[in-house]
């Protein structure tokens, strides 16, 4: 069996995921919904079913898709140090651009002209 990431990779299956995020859904509806052809669509649910990603269930003659959230969770577990790591950057960088906002607005800035005509050059009359 693929790794998680190899399986994730490909965009395709990432798009099928998507769209099952927000609802379970037929073979029929994500061909439908990706553009692609029926057999791309159940390879694609093969390999996600395969890795733990989806399950699926027989309604009538129709198979219907749904994501799996424990191997979602699974991944999201593995992932929280790197959160961690990067949010500690990503706090760094709020507060140096905090800083610079206010650095930029303790500047004085010239007062807008609010006369709308243009400026007369200098050293002519009217």
């Amino acid at each position: 069996m693929e790794s998680a990431f190899a399986v994730l990779a490909e965009p395709n299956r990432r798009a099928i995921l998507d769209l099952l995020a927000t609802s379970e859904r037929s073979v029929g509806e994500l061909e439908f919904q990706l553009g692609m052809p029926q057999p791309s669509v159940s390879k694609h649910l093969r390999v996600l079913r395969e890795a733990g990603f989806v399950e699926a269930r027989v309604e009538a003659q129709h198979r219907v898709y749904q994501l799996r959230p424990e191997r979602l969770m699974e991944l999201d577990s593995w992932l929280a140090p790197f959160r961690r790591f990067w949010a500690t950057h990503v706090d760094a960088l709020e507060r140096h651009l905090d800083r610079m906002e206010r650095a930029e607005h303790g500047r004085r800035r010239p007062a807008p002209r609010l006369n709308k005509r243009p400026a007369r050059p200098k050293g002519r009359k009217p």
